[in-house]
């Protein structure tokens, strides 16, 4: 069977015909199966999704418990039928329950890997190379100047600052699903041990990967009233990038602005945003990350969905690889 009579793209999303299905839709649906729980890959709405458990929980956490009509859960490696396609999830390792989705008929495996990332991650499991006939690849950070640092080397600015600087309040921005838990368990990881104050978006999320046995130590809610000012000094706060632009964050004495993205590689994107320390951490791939996979993978094709596409389709062709790119729409930078 040829790929694209498998799977193809389609104004809602990736759309497997023979198996009436579509992957990450971009608006409702029938039948949807869903990588992970950001919002731009995780809609409410579908008739029916089928997803992890933890990629459920979360969608119920975001959406409330009506977020779609029916819900299957797919345990990873697990095998389901679907109108006759084979699908099985595999580890993504870019957020608690992300997955890969393969599909195959007919003798032709196709492997969606939504997001992804190849850094080692306390908060979920690592992604798992699967061969396949085509593997479909995201391209977040796609261009050869994406070279991601060392986590830790990062971490380690942030406590060097906390002891340079102890009189400041060290406000972090950082996606509420995956980039928040991520930091605040590296930190504890680089024996970081004092209470971490939070914003009450990331309340919920951080008490359920708590509840799935995420040791992410003691965090209390960096709460405020409007009037208040309440001595942070020396303490480190971690808040969605959107409460940067409000009055809560410009409520803690002398605070000093932090943000953990892959983005932050680039000085005059910290520079718009008033950052004074950017922490490149990143929950994609960087170029030689997306590189390696595919030579590890080795596909017959790679077909690139969002990001920076033309560079990496041209790397495939120039390593002998059939590569285009899907122009798939919808889907932003959640989770960076």
């Amino acid at each position: 069977m040829k790929p694209d009579a498998l799977l193809y793209p389609a104004p809602k999303g990736l759309y497997c015909e023979i198996g009436d299905f579509y992957i990450d839709p971009v608006q409702p649906v029938d039948r949807a199966l869903i990588t992970h729980g950001h919002s731009d890959h995780a809609r409410a709405g579908h008739g029916q999704v089928l997803a992890t458990r933890e990629t459920l929980d979360i969608m119920r956490i975001r959406y409330g418990e009506g977020f779609c009509g029916t819900s299957q859960t797919v345990a990873l490696g697990e095998t389901i039928t679907v109108n006759g396609v084979e699908v099985r999830f595999h580890p993504a390792g870019h957020v608690l329950g992300s997955a890969q989705i393969s599909v195959m008929a007919k003798g032709t495996r196709i492997v969606v890997s939504g997001d992804y990332k190849r850094r080692r991650d306390p908060t979920c499991l690592a992604f798992e190379p699967m061969p396949c006939d085509v593997f479909i690849t995201e391209a977040t950070f796609g261009l050869p100047v994406f070279h991601h640092p060392d986590d830790r080397t990062e971490m380690r600015k942030l406590l060097t600052s906390l002891k340079q600087f102890p009189e400041r309040t060290h406000v972090v921005g950082a996606y509420a699903l995956g980039k928040a838990q991520r930091v605040i368990a590296l930190l504890r990881e680089q024996g970081y041990d004092q209470p971490i104050y939070i914003h009450g978006a990331l309340q919920k999320l951080c008490d359920y990967y708590r509840s799935e046995d995420i040791d992410l130590g003691e965090f209390r809610p960096a709460t405020l009233a409007a009037d208040e000012k309440q001595d942070f000094a020396g303490t480190v706060v971690i808040g969605p990038p959107a409460a940067f632009a409000d009055r809560w964050a410009r409520r803690f004495v002398d605070p000093l602005a932090i943000f953990a993205s892959g983005w932050m590689m680039i000085r005059q994107r910290a520079k718009q945003r008033g950052i004074e320390l950017p922490l490149v951490i990143s929950d994609h791939c960087d170029w030689p990350e997306l590189t390696q996979t595919i030579r590890e993978i080795a596909p017959a094709q790679v077909w690139v969905t969002h990001g920076r596409e033309e560079a990496l389709v041209r790397w495939c062709e120039l390593e002998g690889i059939a590569a285009r790119p899907l122009h798939l729409v919808g889907y932003d930078d959640e989770g960076e």
